[in-house]
């Protein structure tokens, strides 16, 4: 058997292990089917983010009909909208190229790292794997997704039986943003010059071992994480005392320093220091936008602006928090001097301080 009669053997038993069944159908069936109108179909496929044939192309299985089906059916119910759908679709999609990305990633890292193969072999033993791999993954993920659905309800939940600034209530103000948080940056200090000339492994193992620590920290103190970007965590809490406790630890937690060039020396990242380096860190406090599992508002920015300026693991805030702070105990509030800030002008930051 050729290398290219092969290979597409495996393609063809990854398609039914993977789909659950040979392509038989076109954008065209689908639609067809589902009984929604064609370019909707297609634009269901293109926010997927997946590669989208030309409508009469065989690229799809009955899996994929029955996925359109029960989005058709929402949307005839009217328990949602065809902007809603969208919006919905284009949150899988995106969650989950990030996480299958992610997850293979690891394992060929794993494959490679356990039986000495170079990575061109690590991803052919992947690939064979996949088929018994996927449904554990798959089950995985839908616990995981469950259990942080049921989080959210039970946040809401007690939020709205609370009442009050945390449950998102915005006042006379209809204009208002409207959840009022705490929103939390923390930057990596020198990352660029901490990870220069590292393997990928090395910076592989660099980069996890932040995001592990810091997402540790956020979770174990109160807060939720947005968002990892490479060298910096956003985070969310629900009340500013959490959002200070939050930046305090994480500032604190990161606060060691990685000597790089002694760790090249000794072969890779020191294992002792793996995943500690220090953090630049800002935490305001107010109203947000929560949308695409992410937070806008003026908040945000404030927040990633004080970065800019802050001391290695160091927090600051602004007054309007540092206000909100004032009989928090166990922690000291120091007026900083005045400081332009990019695209915010001219501002005075508070350093909080554990006591």
């Amino acid at each position: 058997m050729t290398d290219e009669v092969q290979d597409g053997v495996q393609a063809a038993a990854l398609d039914a292990a993977l789909l659950g069944g040979p392509r038989t159908l076109s954008l065209r069936d689908i639609a067809e089917r589902s009984g929604m109108d064609l370019d909707l179909v297609r634009l269901y496929w293109r926010t997927l983010g997946l590669p989208h044939p030309d409508a009469d192309d065989v690229a799809f299985t009955a899996r994929d009909a029955e996925a359109v089906e029960r989005a058709a059916g929402m949307l005839r119910d009217g328990h949602l909208g065809s902007r809603t759908m969208i919006s919905l679709t284009r949150a899988l999609g995106h969650t989950s190229d990030r996480l299958a990305l992610w997850q293979v990633e690891a394992l060929v890292e794993d494959v490679a790292t356990r039986h000495g193969l170079d990575d061109p072999a690590a991803r052919r033993a992947v690939l064979e794997e996949l088929p018994q791999l996927a449904p554990v993954l798959e089950d995985q993920l839908l616990h995981s997704y469950r259990r942080h659905l049921a989080s959210i309800a039970a946040r809401y939940a007690v939020e709205f039986a609370a009442g009050g600034e945390a449950a998102g209530g915005t006042g006379a103000d209809p204009a208002a943003l409207p959840l009022a948080r705490a929103v939390g940056f923390a930057d990596m200090v020198s990352f660029t010059r901490r990870t220069a000339g590292l393997g990928s492994t090395d910076l592989s193992d660099f980069v996890q071992r932040f995001e592990t620590a810091a997402r540790d920290v956020v979770t174990q103190c109160g807060g939720r994480v947005v968002k990892t970007i490479g060298d910096a965590v956003l985070f969310v809490a629900d009340d500013v005392r959490t959002g200070a406790r939050v930046a305090l630890e994480l500032a604190r937690v990161l606060g060691g320093d990685l000597d790089v060039e002694r760790e090249r020396g000794a072969g890779g990242l020191a294992e002792g220091a793996r995943g500690v380096t220090p953090v630049r860190v800002g935490v305001v406090w107010g109203r947000v936008l929560s949308r695409f599992g992410d937070v806008f508002g003026p908040s945000v920015n404030v927040a990633a602006r004080l970065t800019d300026i802050a001391d290695p693991s160091t927090v600051l805030t602004d007054p309007q928090t540092a206000r909100l702070l004032l009989d928090a105990p166990g922690l000291l509030l120091e007026p900083q001097p005045e400081r332009e800030l990019e695209g915010i002008g001219s501002f005075a930051p508070v350093r909080i301080r554990t006591a």
